[in-house]
This record gives structure tokens, C-alpha cells and sequence, in this order.
């Protein structure tokens, strides 16, 4: 299998941290956003929304991150994908919040006001767009933090693929400045989920892109 994407942003690393976990080969093809290379030709006849990653298995060709992480999570029995209704349905009930409100409303538009567009020199972050991701991170953070304070993982007792996606835009917390520290029990989640070798085994060089 090759996955299309660009090593620092949170969905491909996230995919590739699944894929460690999991011991699967994964072939990295890299798509440099720096460089506009989810533009070009060759790579829009595979994803036509110029978005990464996208994984290549022979002639099967995916596209968005949560779904790639299912479709390499159903290859080999395995605890981050339960083969439980319940347990899927509430990994299933986080990607869905996290594809919505916390990347969608939280995370991804402050990552892209303090640190994406310093490292593309693509002009200051507009203070009204970071308010409103402060209003919706803090709104998120707190259910969060809330639902962790019962449980150490987000489903059941161990780590699943909804850890995966909802943690991997933390890892530029500081960089971003995603307000964490008011969350103890959302930290010391992430701290537990961020232990994992797979995200060692996956990590950018260059830590400071996204």
C-alpha cells in the first residue's frame, strides 16, 4: 500500500501512526503542500479535492483520512477497531465530532491562523477567525475533558481509532496555541495516546510545519 501525503499535517501522520500501530506497510509518497503539489496534475487524477493523504492499494484508490484509517484497521483483527456494533458505533460517534467540530470548528483553524500561515508567509492571523476558535475550542475542550474525567481512553478502557484522529492536531499545541492547559484531563489523555511508539515511529522531521 502507498499513502500520498505530506508528513507533518495531522491526517497523514495520524494515518501513518495507525499503520505503525498496526504493523501494516505503508509506503510514503510524499505531496509537499509548501510547494502547491496537491495541485498538480498526476496527483488530482488520484484525489480531485487536491487534499491529502490518499492511500493507493492496487487499484483501490481512498481518500480522507478517517476513512483510509477504517480501511487499514479492518485489514488484520486488532483492538483499535473492535469487532463489537457498540464499540464501532462510539468510535464511529467521535471521528464524526471530530470531523465537525473539534478539527473542523477548533483545532484546524487555529493551527492554520498561528502556524500555517507563518510558515507559508501568507500574511497575520486575523484576530476575528482565532476568537472564534478559541470560543469553539474551549466549547469542545470541555466535553472532552469532561468525558475523560470517567475514562482514560475515548471508547472503553483501551486506545482506538477515535484516540488517533481526535489527538493528532495536539501535537502542535503549543505551536498553534490550542488553549490546553485549563484541560487537565484532556492533557493527561494526550500524554497517555501521544506515548504510543507508532507516533515516535511516524513523526515529521521538521516539526514545525503542519
Amino acid at each position: 500500500m502507498k499513502l500520498y501525503g505530506f508528513p507533518p499535517s495531522p491526517n497523514t501522520w495520524k494515518v501513518r501512526a495507525v499503520a505503525a500501530h498496526l504493523g501494516l506497510p505503508l509506503e510514503l509518497e510524499l505531496v509537499d503542500l509548501t510547494k502547491g503539489a496537491q495541485r498538480a496534475v498526476d496527483y488530482l487524477a488520484l484525489n480531485p479535492t487536491g487534499r491529502t493523504p490518499t492511500l493507493v492499494d492496487g487499484d483501490f484508490v481512498l481518500w480522507e483520512s478517517t476513512a483510509i484509517m477504517q480501511y487499514l484497521a479492518e485489514q488484520k483483527p486488532n483492538t483499535l477497531l473492535p469487532n463489537n456494533p457498540r464499540s464501532r458505533a462510539d468510535i464511529l460517534h467521535w471521528e464524526c465530532w471530530q470531523l465537525a467540530h473539534w478539527g473542523g470548528e477548533s483545532c484546524q483553524p487555529l493551527i492554520f491562523q498561528n502556524l500555517v500561515k507563518k510558515i507559508l508567509n501568507i500574511g497575520a492571523p486575523e484576530p476575528a477567525a482565532v476568537d472564534k476558535g478559541i470560543e469553539c475550542f474551549n466549547r469542545e475542550a470541555r466535553v472532552l475533558d469532561t468525558h475523560l474525567a470517567k475514562q482514560p481512553y475515548l471508547v472503553g478502557t483501551g486506545v482506538t481509532l477515535a484516540d488517533f484522529s481526535v489527538a493528532a492536531p495536539l501535537f502542535y499545541a503549543k505551536e498553534a496555541a490550542l488553549p490546553v492547559d485549563p484541560y487537565k484531563h484532556l492533557r493527561d489523555w494526550f500524554a497517555r495516546v501521544s506515548a504510543l511508539p507508532a507516533w515516535r515511529e511516524t513523526a515529521p522531521q521538521f516539526a514545525a510545519a503542519a
